[in-house]
């Protein structure tokens, strides 16, 4: 964290610890605000020097990373783990889930179950560090610079 001021990350952790604890909830800056009392302004931009995020990109990882574990150790239907990491919609689940992790919802629970399970020993902070989705540029973007590079790969084939 930054060499921000010790009451002001207090607030903005009481917010993060809120997105933490339900972050299957809506969580609008406006909201987040009223939790850490401080304007929305003043919380956007704090939180994210703070925390090096935006507070939407931060939810997003967490509701992924929740996802992905469900996936992983779960029998529930993708449906399910949509709606319950806090999705209204499951395309917008499954295009988002791609989009940051590279692979779909049913993707990762194949290759999670044709892997043997051999992290067992492996305490559980650090598998989630390990399976954090890294989310520097927002998702929009990262969708406009796949688009780029595929268009990109098809000009030059067309003049090869």
């Amino acid at each position: 964290m930054s060499g921000q001021d010790p009451e002001l990350l207090r607030r903005l952790l009481r917010a993060k610890d809120r997105m933490d604890a339900a972050s299957d909830e809506e969580w609008p800056v406006p909201r987040l605000a009223k939790v850490s009392g401080v304007s929305e302004a003043h919380f956007a931009r704090s939180f994210k020097e703070a925390f090096g995020l935006p507070p939407h990109r931060y939810l997003l990882t967490r509701r992924i990373e929740r996802a992905a574990a469900l996936l992983r150790d779960t029998e529930l239907s993708i449906t399910e783990i949509a709606f319950q990491t806090g999705w209204n919609s499951l395309g917008t689940f499954g295009r988002t889930f791609r989009d940051v992790t590279g692979e779909s919802p049913g993707e990762l629970r194949a290759r999670a179950s044709a892997a043997p399970n051999q992290l067992d020993r492996v305490p559980a902070c650090v598998l989630r560090a390990a399976h954090r989705p890294d989310l520097n540029i927002a998702v929009s973007e990262k969708r406009r610079l796949d688009a780029d590079d595929r268009r990109d790969a098809s000009n030059q084939k067309e003049v090869l």
